[in-house]
């Protein structure tokens, strides 16, 4: 996994180039720190230009965010990966349409987020997580998952490690006694959100249900599951990549202009 700051013609400009598109063997990660505070607590100009590239539902949902941080970070998140899908398709980011595919374990209409109306040639997956003052975006010809989180204090293992499964909870039980069981608690976790975000179920397919511990020969088959450490987040969060390839190469991108 590699890391590189974005070029010029990036995702910062809304007129979109010709559309390089990831190659198959490829994925782009793009990391977003959050804004910086705007004057008061509506939107300030940058989060405004940011706003208008969001379709009504996504706008409804920055809305209710109550800590105008984290409506700030939904904002520049989503319309960030508007302009990378528009860079990648030849589309202006605000009439890059979104919707879901159906569920791929109940067939309810909450599966992985797709473009609508995909355009000639290799198909364009993507996955977006944000938290922890920073947003994940994935970008990739085959099926992916991101999730990023900061690293868990004991309470949130306990809460979650019943959920796990049975050979996970094992190596964290082993891990506790080194003190080591927290950064593991946080890679098992980013990877299983990860890769049920690439397998289109989301949290609606147990915990249990996949070995995604550090042991990557036993993971699903026919994926590729990595945990890292962020660029630049000095071991306070955890991120993971899913996708369903064999081995495939991860450029990892700092967005330094959030807006």
């Amino acid at each position: 996994m590699s890391s590189g700051e974005p070029h010029d013609g990036g995702p910062g400009r809304d007129r979109p180039g010709p559309p390089p598109g990831p190659a198959p063997d490829r994925a782009a990660l793009w990391l977003l720190r959050s804004p910086s505070p705007e004057p008061g607590h509506g939107p300030g100009d940058g989060e405004a230009a940011a706003r208008r590239l969001l379709d009504a539902a996504e706008r409804h949902r920055a809305d209710r965010f109550v800590r105008p941080a984290d409506r700030q970070l939904y904002t520049a998140a989503h319309a960030t990966l508007r302009r990378l899908l528009g860079r990648h398709t030849g589309t202006p980011p605000g009439e890059v349409r979104l919707t879901r595919e159906p569920c791929a374990r109940c067939g309810g209409p909450h599966g992985r987020p797709v473009l609508a109306a995909p355009r000639p040639g290799p198909p364009l997956y993507f996955s977006l997580s944000h938290g922890a003052g920073h947003a994940l975006i994935g970008l990739a010809r085959v099926p992916i998952g991101v999730d990023i989180d900061r690293l868990p204090g004991e309470a949130t293992v306990e809460y979650g490690a019943p959920a796990l499964h049975p050979d996970e909870r094992r190596e964290l039980a082993a891990a506790r006694a080194g003190g080591t069981h927290l950064p593991l608690f946080a890679r098992i976790w980013t990877r299983k959100e990860a890769y049920l975000k690439g397998l289109g179920t989301g949290l609606c397919r147990p915990a249990h249900a996949d070995y995604l511990g550090d042991e990557p020969l036993r993971h699903p088959p026919g994926w590729t599951v990595t945990a890292f450490t962020p660029p630049g987040a000095e071991d306070r969060l955890t991120a993971a990549v899913a996708l369903r390839a064999p081995a495939p190469a991860v450029t990892v991108h700092r967005l330094p202009r959030p807006w």
